[in-house]
């Protein structure tokens, strides 16, 4: 697709970006950079003296939808007349119409091709021409490597081992967006791993689509996301290895039996649960019934004290009864999450969901969501009170306006301490003294 638009012909020598939605994004919104910066580009916050914008967009709900165009336009705006705004991720793959129609972007690229993201500007640059690369996720047959990893974000570094998913549930789009099952090298994660370390980063999150599915498709190298683990951890000295979301049916005894022998490994498992409804999670098409659930949970918590359980679930989902939604807040509470990322469902187009019959009205939506967000904080607190008088491992993160830093521990609770003479990335022992008002405070050991 190609169509005319002004520009001046002066090489940019600063990018900015705005990200939206999930780690993987960020961690290829960092890479990017990282490719601008190769070919001589600096990387700026600052919008006014950008001479590329790129807007890294979401395609995950409606809102998801919603917020991306709304950003599109904001930055349009804001930019530099003769600046090139770059839209890509998500949202441009399923949605490249939708995008150009906006009238905004110069350069389009969806969820593969971004390896020629630079290219692409510059060839916007000397053609005067808006461009699009998006290919179709039939053409997404390879991991696509982006290369050397520019960190934005200073106190932990995100790290990508695969690429795509192929569960197809009912309700989403990412399938569409992301494409089909694609696995990092593990030579390629490792050399990544070397360079992370020497930039002293002392926590690693693994982020991908489907993490749990690494090396699942043909051709694969014969690794499974445990041995990733394993081989980060023996090639490597970084204190803190992090697993972003995993399906919990792949949350598996060679997994947790690294956790217990290996005190790097974070004592946290994100497992999105979806429903707590066993008629629902059918209809979702997920891979589990709430006793599997139920079963991966108590393991978990046997062999890793101290876990914690985190989790995504949603409410409102096409044919949910008031039965339904019932099962589903008990289950929730007796699961008693350490934290939960609740939202309501939001109908995909050309998903299975989309076409059911029984949509639920938006105000029994907000209302759900309001009761399962009850449930969630009572737990949370639950959670986080046991640990009031433990001593912790705290990561450093920012001050706060109060002049508190800000901290995670491994098994991610956020605490709030006084310190003399700390920065940001630094391990800390803290005393948890007290918990107000849904933070917990401590006291450098």
């Amino acid at each position: 697709m190609e169509e005319q638009a002004n520009t001046n012909m002066n090489t940019p020598k600063k990018v900015y970006f705005e990200t939206l939605g999930c780690k993987t994004n960020q961690y290829e919104s960092e890479a990017l950079a990282a490719l601008f910066a190769e070919a001589g580009y600096d990387y700026t916050e600052d919008i006014d003296e950008a001479d590329v914008c790129v807007v890294n967009t979401c395609t995950v709900t409606h809102v998801s939808d919603r917020k991306s165009r709304q950003v599109i336009r904001r930055v349009a705006g804001a930019k530099k007349k003769d600046a090139v705004l770059v839209v890509c991720g998500c949202y441009a793959q399923v949605a490249m119409e939708d995008v150009a129609a906006l009238g905004e972007a110069d350069v389009i690229v969806g969820t593969n091709q971004r390896s020629h993201i630079v290219k692409a500007v510059e060839d916007f640059l000397a053609s005067n021409k808006r461009k699009t690369y998006v290919a179709t996720t039939k053409e997404m047959a390879d991991f696509e490597p982006l290369g050397a990893h520019r960190v934005i974000n200073m106190t932990r570094a995100y790290l990508k081992i695969q690429e795509g998913c192929q569960q197809y549930c009912s309700y989403c789009i990412i399938p569409y967006a992301r494409g089909p099952l694609r696995s990092r090298k593990m030579a390629d994660i490792l050399a990544e791993v070397r360079n992370l370390e020497e930039a002293n980063f002392q926590e690693l999150i693994l982020t991908g689509t489907h993490i749990g599915a690494y090396g699942e498709e043909d051709g694969n190298e014969g690794y499974d996301l445990a041995d990733v683990c394993a081989q980060i951890l023996a090639n490597s000295s970084i204190p803190r290895l992090r697993l972003g979301s995993i399906e919990p049916t792949e949350v598996t005894d060679k997994l947790l039996q690294l956790m217990v022998e290996n005190p790097r490994m974070c004592r946290q498992l994100h497992m999105p649960l979806q429903s707590g409804s066993d008629e629902v999670l059918k209809r979702m098409k997920r891979p589990y019934k709430t006793d599997d659930y139920r079963k991966i949970v108590k393991k978990a918590r046997e062999m890793v004290p101290e876990v914690a359980i985190t989790t995504d679930i949603m409410v409102g989902f096409p044919g949910e009864s008031n039965d339904d939604f019932r099962e589903s807040l008990m289950f929730a509470d007796e699961i008693a999450f350490a934290a939960m990322h609740i939202f309501k469902y939001s109908p995909r187009e050309n998903t299975p969901a989309a076409a059911m019959s029984d949509q639920v009205d938006s105000t029994l939506k907000d209302k759900r969501s309001k009761a399962m967000a009850a449930v969630a904080e009572k737990n949370e607190l639950k959670y986080m009170e046991r640990f009031v008088g433990a001593e912790v491992e705290v990561l450093l993160e920012e001050v706060d306006k109060k002049g508190y830093w800000e901290g995670h521990t491994d098994n991610y609770l956020k605490i709030l301490c006084r310190l003399d003479d700390a920065a940001k990335g630094q391990m800390r022992r803290v005393k948890i003294t007290e918990l107000n008002k849904r933070s917990l405070y401590g006291k450098e050991v």
